[in-house]
């Protein structure tokens, strides 16, 4: 698939403190060019994020991270998104690589309708069913501007740090090679337990949960 060049508009230094007390520091990259013109960023992190940008020997750990304003900042316990953040983050520090912060909220809806949607499991329905009932795709990513992120970067062949496999496969469809799957951690509460049941059913997340997918077929 032929995919619009997108060129690296900034790199800074930038360090990065958590609120669990780790810290390290990222090179951050801005782009022009980007399919959708929002505003993504990139965080190369570990001593040979520099290196793969060239292309040599194995491929770089590479995290897609969604924009979860309610998870990444606020800390919200009903998803998985800020411990997500936080693992990928030490994990790609320690191996070297990529974090692409994508500013697509709420599956690709928006915080806005992100928050009307969770009126709606409020009431009872699902994370999926929320955003049909409100007009949206159950999920209406679109990892183009990755694609083209990461080639600006000199990177056509990624391990990919994620459990979802259409990630991989719209990376796949648009020329990046992920050579493997790296599954990230559970991070599972009492809160997010049949957010994250509901995405391992219906959006085939792979996600060893203790109790399978019978607590959202109950709830």
């Amino acid at each position: 698939m032929h995919l619009p060049t997108a060129t690296i508009r900034t790199q800074i230094m930038l360090p990065l403190r958590f609120a669990d007390g780790f810290g390290t520091t990222a090179r951050v990259y801005s782009f022009d060019g980007l399919a959708d013109g929002r505003e993504h960023l990139a965080l190369g992190l570990g001593d040979r994020a520099a290196a793969v940008c060239v292309g040599t020997g194995a491929p770089p750990l590479v995290r897609v991270h969604s924009e979860c304003f309610t998870g990444d900042v606020l800390g919200s316990e009903r998803c998985d998104c800020g411990p997500q953040l936080l693992e990928a983050v030490r994990r790609i520090e320690e191996s070297g690589g990529f974090l692409l912060y994508l500013r697509q909220e709420g599956r690709g809806i928006g915080l806005y309708a992100k928050l009307d949607a969770y009126a709606l499991q409020d009431a009872g329905l699902d994370t999926y069913d929320a955003n049909l009932a409100l007009g949206y795709a159950e999920d209406g990513r679109d990892y183009t501007v990755a694609a083209q992120m990461l080639r600006a970067l000199g990177v056509d062949r990624v391990a990919l740090l994620s459990n979802n496999p259409d990630k991989a496969g719209q990376l796949d469809r648009l020329g990046v090679t992920v050579a493997e799957r790296v599954p990230t951690g559970i991070h599972l509460n009492a809160t997010n337990a049949r957010y994250l049941a509901t995405k391992a059913r219906r959006g085939a997340h792979t996600l060893d949960l203790p109790f399978g997918e019978r607590l959202d077929a109950e709830a």
